[in-house]
């Protein structure tokens, strides 16, 4: 699979027939180049066919049995201590360290449950991610970042409002499966922040180039390239993103500092010439 054409399908097609886990290996090698992609993609083969003789009985029991096999038997685990540890957002990492946050821990139940005869789908809340899965009709709500705790939707309702401090009234609507682009780009707006709030601005450009293929419209990664390529010395690779921002969101809140960081970049490269 080619990543970037991938990117771009989903960018036209959200819903595109990629398998999760290989995208999100062929992401992780951005960080780590020698990653052996087919090994990986193995391992969650061998982890479903162990993982099948724990998927028996109604729908409920099943998921019980995948949960019991990965999250007690093989220890995957929400890492609470070092949330906002990049690893955390790196397939590879999480197969490794068996730890993760609650997107890649959710990847990982989604791919073995389906690769195990389990139809598994990722719902996207706010402030958290967590899974469900489908069968003849009859969903069952859980939560890989918490050990696979099966939720109620009025649960999952509650979890939200204690995480955002806002009311969320559960509605099938709001627990309908998020699309493969939509989890991509998640998985890269949390590697986004982290890099960006660590001043990382290197690996913040490469991780806000891909969503770039992913979601081409988002004016908001047109700021930060801006403000990232500014901070390394690039002015005049800085000039066209901020002005691309501020186009699309003359009124933004931020924009009165977006026109300072542009008229800076202006400057220094009106002396660099």
């Amino acid at each position: 699979m080619d990543l970037d054409t991938a990117l771009r399908r989903l960018a036209r097609e959200p819903s595109a027939p990629f398998d999760l886990a290989e995208l999100a290996l062929l992401l992780a090698r951005d960080e780590y180049p020698n990653l052996d992609v087919e090994a990986h993609l193995s391992e969650l083969a061998g982890m479903a066919r162990e993982a099948r003789s724990y998927l028996r009985g109604r729908i409920q029991e099943r998921v019980a049995g995948l949960c019991r096999y990965l999250f007690h038997d093989m220890g995957f685990r929400g890492n609470v201590e070092h949330y906002y540890d990049a690893r955390n957002s790196y397939l590879n990492q999480v197969l490794e360290r068996r730890t993760g946050i609650p997107i890649t821990l959710s990847a990982v139940a989604m791919t073995v449950g389906q690769r195990a005869g389990l139809e598994v789908v990722g719902v996207g809340l706010p402030g958290h991610f967590i899974v469900k899965a489908v069968d003849h009709g009859e969903e069952v709500l859980f939560d890989p970042f918490h050990g696979g705790r099966q939720l109620l939707p009025e649960e999952a309702g509650r979890l939200v409002e204690r995480l955002t401090g806002l009311p969320f009234p559960v509605t099938p609507q709001r627990l309908r499966p998020t699309p493969l682009a939509g989890i991509v780009q998640r998985l890269l707006n949390n590697l986004r922040a982290i890099y960006l709030g660590q001043r990382d601005f290197p690996r913040a450009l490469r991780v806000l180039e891909r969503l770039q293929l992913l979601a081409p419209h988002d004016s908001s990664l047109q700021r930060d390239l801006g403000l990232s390529w500014l901070a390394l010395g690039h002015a005049g690779r800085a000039l066209g993103p901020l002005a691309a921002y501020l186009h699309a969101c003359p009124q933004a809140d931020d924009a009165t500092a977006i026109r300072q960081a542009w008229r800076q970049a202006q400057s220094e490269v009106a002396r660099c010439n």
